[in-house]
């Protein structure tokens, strides 16, 4: 599969783990998240976690975790102390290193009673808070639960309880938006004083409820504007964007999604959670999916009937996979790391390297190529010259 002159050389690992119910399924959303109907079986999902890990730790043995996720869905809707129980079955069975990042994905209607101080207890020291907009009307017609005022309120509680590291989401174009709502939120998220931003269109994607009802949306042009003036907004607060959508002041840089875009291993544990190692015997690389929906996910968990497809990547894949990701990132890459993440060899004279310099969409220092300005304006057209 690959050069045997370049051997694949396994990244940094993270962990990610996946909880798939939320209060209420929102209509742009295609992750999975299936709608709480009743209690959650909490305990029992924990214990699937817990058993689904161990079927996959002889993949990654002698190797540590450099950053947790918890993304959904809401994990949220857990409470501090399976989640302390999780963390600790965690790190009773993989080494986890002391400095890792711990994220926990949260929505601000869930926050308004959380106990901040026991889920910092529990070891997670980063938040990343879903407010999408602080525009009331707006919030009601993208469906999500709470309001401004307890967006800003979670935020302020989660400070409160001794969080540090705290990103909001903000999506922008969205529904009868104007520049002036979409600048608002923006000056809305820099006042609460967070270190991370992630500033993202609304895209209509299939299987969503938007898809089959579309909504009105602002055009490319209105779009385009609004994303260039929010972005001067959000440089000019002292937060640097380092990522299509991340924003973050020196130092606070969501170290879990860094290693996603520069192709690092990760294991994907949860329903339908989607994982990525490299095997240096094997001298492949892998990527897993898990059962999507809970029911047959808590079924299975600890079997290998919980893994729904385990393939290796081939050459084509990697080299897509590697462009699609760090194409994203205003650094780009460094050839040696293509070469040691992929074991493949990157000629320049080859396309599309030839194209991409010709439009100006990629520029070099040394071994180092990164989009250009015009490129990151256009990195679906990068990516997609890549495809074999």
């Amino acid at each position: 599969m690959s050069d045997p002159s370049t051997p694949l050389t396994p990244p940094p690992l993270s962990l990610y783990l996946h909880f798939p119910w939320c209060v209420r399924k929102c209509p742009y959303c295609d992750f999975n998240s299936h709608q709480r109907s009743g209690d959650l079986p909490q305990t029992e999902y924990v214990d699937a976690l817990i058993t689904d890990l161990e079927l996959d730790l002889p993949h990654v043995w002698g190797r540590s975790i450099y950053s947790i996720f918890m993304g959904g869905g809401t994990p949220s809707l857990f409470s501090p102390e399976q989640m302390d129980r999780l963390l600790s079955a965690v790190r009773a069975r993989i080494p986890i290193r002391p400095d890792a990042e711990i994220t926990m994905e949260a929505n601000p209607g869930t926050l308004e009673y959380a106990p901040m101080d026991e889920y910092r207890a529990a070891g997670i020291n980063r938040l990343s808070i879903g407010v999408q907009t602080f525009d009331d009307a707006l919030l009601s017609r993208i469906g999500r639960i709470h309001s401004s005022a307890e967006a800003a309120s979670a935020v302020s509680r989660a400070q409160r309880g001794g969080f540090d590291r705290i990103n909001i989401d903000l999506m922008y174009a969205l529904p009868g938006q104007s520049l002036g709502q979409a600048l608002y939120d923006v000056r809305m998220a820099l006042d609460l004083g967070v270190e991370h931003l992630s500033h993202y269109q609304l895209t209509i994607e299939p299987n969503t409820l938007f898809h089959a009802k579309p909504p009105v949306l602002p055009g490319d042009d209105d779009a385009w504007t609004i994303q260039e003036q929010c972005q001067a907004k959000i440089q000019a607060a002292g937060l640097v964007q380092y990522e299509v959508s991340a924003y973050a002041r020196p130092g606070q840089a969501c170290q879990h999604n860094l290693n996603y875009w520069r192709f690092g291993d990760y294991l994907g544990i949860g329903a339908g959670a989607h994982g990525k190692i490299t095997s240096g015997s094997s001298q492949q690389v892998i990527r897993t999916t898990r059962q999507k929906h809970p029911t047959a996910y808590l079924a299975s968990a600890g079997t290998e009937k919980a893994v729904i497809e385990r393939r290796a990547l081939t050459q084509s894949d990697l080299r897509f996979e590697y462009m699609l990701n760090a194409m994203r990132m205003n650094e780009g890459f460094e050839i040696d790391h293509h070469q040691q993440a992929t074991g493949l060899m990157l000629d320049q004279d080859q396309a599309p390297w030839p194209s991409l310099r010709a439009d100006g969409l990629i520029e070099q220092q040394g071994l180092q190529i990164k989009p250009s300005a015009r490129g990151r304006q256009y990195l679906n057209e990068i990516t997609e010259r890549f495809l074999d």
